[in-house]
């Protein structure tokens, strides 16, 4: 695997417009990287890949990664639409990396079989991409960063536009193979699943900057970004210097101002209405945005429609509160 296990990644990278960003990772760690559209969580991974101009540094111990050619950085990269050689087979394309290294035919073909063996994929070393389903293909593109025994594994959104049973059986497969990586793994995830059953910290990336890192459970607990917030299906309202978070369910919608001095209250038209498990869940344009979950028949008694001005409330003991910044 690694030639170099248990150094930590210290990185401090910008890239023109798109990223500012300083953070750390530990060795053996994944640290998933999350953030609406656009924050630059893409650009973070193809700075420390060298796909991208860059200023600043990422350190693993001693050495730089942006001093060195891209070729040089024991780097393992994997992108959304997995991007296999279609020309090679699933063999050949895992064994790729090793080959372009000097590796003979024999040895990196034998390095190559083992990691389609671990993903259970043996059976398919000679199909072409073109033969391969979705889950097959990013298999075979996880198996093919992993062989080269990288010392950081750059994965991004590695599960899109896989079906959800495809998604599933792949993450629970990426963990088990993730908990044996001596390196550092860097996920970039849209996705709260992946954030809280695959790393052991997650950094939130808003606008370029880093809003937020810390484990995936205290992130989820304290969201400090509208986007968290959502992922975990909590409500964010600013308050000062501190944020008040409270889940949908503890909200209680009516048609005229609540009355009671522990409550506190929004009002707004009502943007959405959509069921939610047993719930139906309103998007309500509150100021900021906020969701709340009725019963279906209180939705029917209330004459709820798109447009309708609601009031929102919640009790003072039902929300969180903590600062905005650590």
């Amino acid at each position: 695997m690694s030639t170099a296990p248990g150094r930590q990644l210290v990185a401090d990278l910008r890239v023109a417009d798109r990223v500012d960003a300083t953070f750390t990772a530990e060795p053996g760690e994944v640290l998933a990287i999350i953030g609406p559209n656009g924050a630059g969580k893409s650009s973070l991974l193809h700075a420390v890949a060298g796909l991208v101009d860059v200023e600043g540094s990422a350190h693993l111990g001693d050495t730089d990664l942006l001093a060195l050619p891209v070729r040089e950085r024991r780097v393992g990269l994997v992108f959304q639409g997995q991007l296999l050689f279609p020309h090679l087979s699933a063999l050949d394309n895992v064994a790729f990396g090793l080959r372009a290294r000097g590796e003979g035919r024999a040895a990196a073909e034998s390095v190559a079989s083992d990691w389609l063996e671990r993903f259970g994929i043996a059976d398919l070393a000679g199909r072409k991409p073109r033969e391969l389903s979705g889950g097959q293909a990013q298999r075979v593109a996880i198996a093919r960063a992993l062989a080269t025994g990288p010392d950081v594994l750059l994965l991004d959104e590695p599960f899109t536009g896989l079906d959800v049973s495809v998604q599933m059986a792949l993450r629970i497969e990426l963990g088990r193979h993730l908990r044996d990586f001596p390196g550092i793994t860097l996920l970039v995830t849209h996705d709260a699943i992946d954030a809280l059953t695959l790393a052991d910290k997650v950094l939130v990336l808003d606008d370029g900057q880093v809003a937020q890192v810390g484990p995936p459970a205290e992130v989820a607990a304290e969201p400090r970004t509208p986007h968290v917030a959502r992922l975990v299906g909590l409500n964010l309202v600013p308050d000062g210097d501190d944020l008040i978070s409270f889940t949908p369910d503890s909200v209680v919608v009516s048609l005229h101002e609540p009355e009671g001095s522990t409550r506190l209250r929004w009002h707004g038209p009502i943007a959405t209405l959509a069921p939610h498990g047993d719930a139906v869940r309103l998007l309500v344009h509150a100021s900021p945005d906020l969701l709340a979950d009725l019963t279906p028949a209180a939705a029917t008694e209330l004459e709820l429609v798109p447009g309708r001005e609601v009031w929102l409330s919640a009790k003072a003991t039902a929300v969180s509160r903590y600062a905005a910044r650590r």
